[in-house]
């Protein structure tokens, strides 16, 4: 489990201002960021103007603000995202120098895009970087960004959504397991995207456009499919669960909707997969112990 992990969440605290204040006061840390003095007296203004514990609403006006943390809770840095018309601009910063090296910078990337693509609708997601940042320059080119224009000053990079999407399919990141969903399940969560309102459902949405597509006959017995029962270690906890529908779930009977923060993060994964999940307010372990039950291995194709 030393693979990067990055989740980016959108609640920022006074800890969390404090956090970004001394980040920014690292002149390595701010050398290529062009409106680093701009953020750094909007912080202190927010900090001693405003009594309040949670931020979050100040900090996104004019784009989206997220904070970037580890697999242990930890903030590490921070992507904002601006959408202008159909395009969408990433900046991201790791804010300690601890942590260069450790390519968090590219998995904070793919979650930017998977919020930019997905929930945001972005048609193009700008990266715009100095190019003596090598770091950054590398981290966006092996994220499959591609050189759209560049000055003396500044190399434009952008990512197309269709792009995005083919390589999504076809190129998966190194951290992430295949995952498995039938052509029935497809086209039944499908139409759920479509008329689900929930706040997350794009990260649903993102597992339906990375899964590998198979015959409800040829799906391998240990994947988790919809209507499957499954015995899950979550963190150090045996959880025994059944993966549902939003209209089938029941929390206390162990029914967990697709929609949900485990639901969606156990579609599609096998026995033996092991992973880890922002849900609210922490990063969980995700184990897949058994698949105790799956309707396709048993023949209820009607389910």
């Amino acid at each position: 489990m030393n693979k990067p992990f990055i989740s980016l969440c959108p609640e920022i605290t006074r800890a969390n201002a404090h956090t970004l204040m001394d980040w920014l006061e690292d002149e390595s840390v701010t050398r290529y960021l062009s409106d680093s003095r701009h953020v750094s007296r909007f912080i202190e203004q927010v900090i001693g103007r405003v009594q309040l514990p949670i931020l979050t609403h100040l900090f996104n006006q004019g784009g989206r603000f997220f904070m970037a943390y580890d697999r242990h809770d930890v903030p590490v840095g921070f992507v904002r995202l601006v959408k202008k018309g159909p395009d969408c601009e990433m900046v991201l910063v790791i804010g300690n120098r601890d942590n260069w090296g450790r390519r968090l910078g590219a998995s904070a990337i793919r979650e930017g895009m998977k919020l930019a693509f997905f929930d945001m609708r972005a048609e193009k997601l700008v990266a715009k970087i100095h190019p003596d940042n090598a770091r950054s320059l590398q981290a966006f080119l092996r994220s499959g960004f591609l050189l759209e224009s560049e000055t003396p000053g500044m190399k434009s990079f952008a990512m197309h959504a269709e792009r995005y999407l083919r390589l999504l399919r076809e190129s998966p990141a190194a951290h992430t397991a295949d995952i498995h969903i039938t052509e029935i399940d497809k086209a039944r969560l499908g139409s759920l995207v479509a008329l689900e309102q929930g706040a997350d459902i794009f990260e649903l949405e993102h597992e339906i456009a990375r899964a590998i597509v198979v015959d409800p006959r040829q799906v391998a017995e240990d994947v988790v499919t919809m209507n499957s029962k499954a015995l899950l270690q979550v963190d150090n906890e045996e959880v025994e669960v059944a993966l549902v529908y939003p209209e089938d779930a029941d929390d206390h009977a162990g029914k967990l909707s697709v929609c949900s923060g485990i639901g969606t993060a156990i579609l599609g994964y096998k026995e033996g997969d092991a992973f880890n999940w922002r849900i609210p307010h922490r990063t969980c372990h995700i184990r897949i112990r058994k698949v105790l039950y799956q309707p396709e291995a048993a023949g209820d194709f009607h389910l």
